[in-house]
């Protein structure tokens, strides 16, 4: 049976996404709500969830520390941060830990349910102040020429893994090649994108629509499947 966990410490704000969650995802009747960074480990220990939707400033930590551990316990798991914080320092942090999505609480509720609802199609969550941020990102330091100049399908996939906060070694046994190998591929990514952090690749990752599982999806794939979504 499906789960959602909210993380969430403020009372109200927790009611408000337990009935965003059961909108989201009516077919996952179970949601377990906590609301500080040790409840959480808790329940991530507990539980396999399908979504979690995770505040970042919690009385006794960063849920980050949540994201991550959820991410440990099953790599599946669509975690979504929901918070008032919207700047880069945030974003890059949550994205470079593995997030699925990054929303803001201002937005209104019919639309949070929405872009979570589109979690099961590969559509990131994102608010559209936070895809600004991302796309004004690209524009100061994205590389000049096209913006996957070409990447190789190994290099795609391990763009996908490492842009989830997996390690050179994590990376190493999923792919089944050694370290030294993972290492060499990650350069290669970076000259390519013209990048040089885990964070920046977290970028190219999330806007290239890069998971494990749909690394050998091209642009034109992407784009069309953009396109079909706007004619909607």
């Amino acid at each position: 049976m499906s789960r959602t966990l909210i993380i969430e410490d403020l009372a109200e704000a927790r009611r408000w996404l337990y009935g965003i969650a059961q909108a989201a995802f009516p077919t996952s009747p179970e949601i377990d709500v906590a609301a500080t960074v040790q409840s959480g480990l808790a329940f991530a220990s507990r539980h396999d969830y399908a979504v979690a939707l995770i505040d970042l400033k919690l009385p006794d930590g960063s849920g980050i520390d949540v994201l991550r551990a959820l991410r440990r316990q099953n790599a599946d798991t669509l975690c979504v941060v929901t918070t008032v914080m919207g700047d880069d320092a945030h974003i890059v942090a949550a994205l470079s830990a593995g997030a699925n999505g990054y929303l803001l609480k201002e937005q209104p509720a019919d639309m949070i349910i929405r872009q979570l609802a589109q979690l099961s199609e590969g559509v990131p969550a994102l608010s559209p102040a936070i895809a600004r941020r991302i796309m004004a990102h690209f524009q100061l330091t994205g590389p000049a020429a096209a913006p996957e100049e070409d990447l190789t399908d190994r290099e795609r996939e391990v763009l996908a893994l490492i842009s989830r906060g997996m390690r050179n070694l994590d990376v190493s046994e999923q792919l089944s090649l050694s370290v030294n190998t993972v290492a060499t591929h990650i350069k290669s990514v970076y000259r390519k994108l013209g990048i040089s952090s885990r964070a920046e690749a977290s970028w190219h990752a999330t806007m290239l629509g890069l998971v494990p599982g749909q690394t050998k999806k091209t642009r034109t794939d992407v784009d069309r499947q953009g396109s079909k979504r706007r004619g909607k």
